[in-house]
């Protein structure tokens, strides 16, 4: 989350295996020959020039640009339900992070920061020791994102006789009363078999870093992103657009940086899909790309129509969807702009520079001719997206102590607990 644009642009790896920096006994490799050929050894004049790669067919450009635009949507689409549903559990371990409007105004910063010191990494070290730590790294999140992704889709599989074990993973720090949980993560069997089939593909991408496998973490990564993460209200989502407007265009066309680290950076943090599929098959090596960050960035002011997690008339009682509907056909809009000017430029283009104007403007006008502007920047999600959270809106009148109010709140906050323990065995 912390380089969240990365760009358009093909890749031409080989094998089928998603690009990353060459290895240092290649280079040397080519290195000799080049040597050679200038120093007029070996046979003849030196090994013959590599034929051009053929250009990608209009069919195989149209299926992978096509493939790439519905695998965006997918986890924008299902985030969202995902996200909805993950507001109303009553588990607080489960509640989506909420983005702040100085965490939004910060967050371009802190990605320039952190984009800037990869260039500087892969310029002073080796990429090829950056890249297995980075490999490692993604390797234990990709399994965490891929089984939290697949768990409940999986539980429609299991029979009803399953013997599903409760687990609980807790580290704590101090004692007595000054003990703090550090990790309380609750699991169970079902969970740890999603773990397992997601181990699989974690081995699988470590080993080959085939594109299926890499888009498989990306989506992963992308639906978590949207669900997770959480923007309160259209003022904190107009800044975080507005900051990662900028930081894209700057890094894109104003130096080399983005794209020498988007060249070096051998991690599931785009999607891609080849564009030579059709004559080549799963082993493809022509890649067009779709960065995570022109997903998730955009995706979580599209899920609740530039709103956060509950589109906007809806948690008005409304009884409407129509912002989130008109956001997601705005993404659609402008991706597929993205996709033209990058063919008629010839050039990678920055995602957000045409995604954050269509996010921003088509919920506006929408507001606009309903007249529901005001309405629309004065809107605060928080007391729908965290109906259980405990709010005092007065006072209340009680005869006793104030040990005596506590004690009652507590036992009104054990009673849903209570009854959700017991729930999976009534089921």
């Amino acid at each position: 989350g912390a380089w969240p644009a990365a760009r358009w642009r093909h890749f031409r790896p080989e094998g089928g295996r998603v690009p990353g920096p060459r290895r240092p006994e290649a280079v040397g490799a080519v290195a000799m020959e080049e040597a050679a050929a200038r120093n007029g050894s070996g046979a003849g004049a030196g090994p013959p020039p590599a034929a051009p790669r053929p250009p990608a067919t209009p069919e195989g450009m149209a299926l992978a640009y096509g493939s790439l635009v519905l695998m965006a949507l997918l986890p924008i689409f299902f985030g969202a339900l995902r996200s909805v549903s993950c507001a109303k559990s009553k588990n607080s371990s489960e509640m989506p992070e909420t983005i702040t409007s100085r965490d939004a105004a910060r967050f371009p910063i802190v990605a320039s920061c952190t984009l800037l010191g990869l260039y500087l990494f892969f310029k002073i070290f080796s990429q090829e020791y950056i890249n297995l730590l980075l490999s490692m790294y993604f390797f234990v999140l990709g399994i965490l994102a891929l089984s939290h992704t697949i768990s409940p889709m999986m539980n429609r599989f299991f029979p009803a006789n399953f013997p599903n074990k409760q687990y609980q993973l807790l580290f704590t720090q101090g004692s007595g009363e000054n003990k703090e949980e550090i990790v309380n993560y609750e699991f169970d069997t079902k969970d740890l078999v999603c773990l397992a089939l997601s181990s699989v593909v974690g081995v699988w991408y470590l080993l080959r870093k085939h594109w299926i496998a890499n888009n498989l973490f990306g989506l992963a990564f992308s639906l978590n992103g949207v669900e997770l993460l959480h923007l309160n209200n259209v003022s904190t989502g107009c800044i975080l657009l507005g900051g990662l407007f900028i930081y894209d265009i700057f890094w894109v066309f104003g130096t080399n940086v983005m794209v020498t680290v988007a060249k070096s950076f051998e991690a599931p943090i785009k999607l891609v899909f080849p564009q030579d599929l059709l004559e080549k098959g799963l082993d493809a090596d022509n890649f067009a790309m779709l960065g995570l960050g022109d997903i998730v960035i955009p995706g979580k002011d599209t899920r609740g129509g530039s709103l956060g997690s509950v589109p906007f008339p809806y948690s008005l009682k409304k009884n409407t969807h129509t912002y989130f509907y008109t956001s997601f056909v705005a993404y659609i809009f402008g991706l597929g702009l993205t996709i033209f000017i990058m063919h008629i430029f010839k050039h990678a283009q920055p995602a957000l520079l045409y995604l954050v104007p269509a996010c921003i403007g088509f919920p506006l006008l929408v507001a606009l001719a309903k007249g529901e502007v005001t309405e629309m920047f004065s809107y605060e999600s928080s007391a729908e997206i965290l109906p259980h959270t405990p709010r005092l809106t007065h006072f209340p009148t009680v005869s006793g102590s104030p040990a005596s109010l506590a004690d009652s709140m507590q036992q009104k906050l054990s009673c849903p607990r209570r009854r959700r323990q017991q729930s999976p065995s009534a089921m």
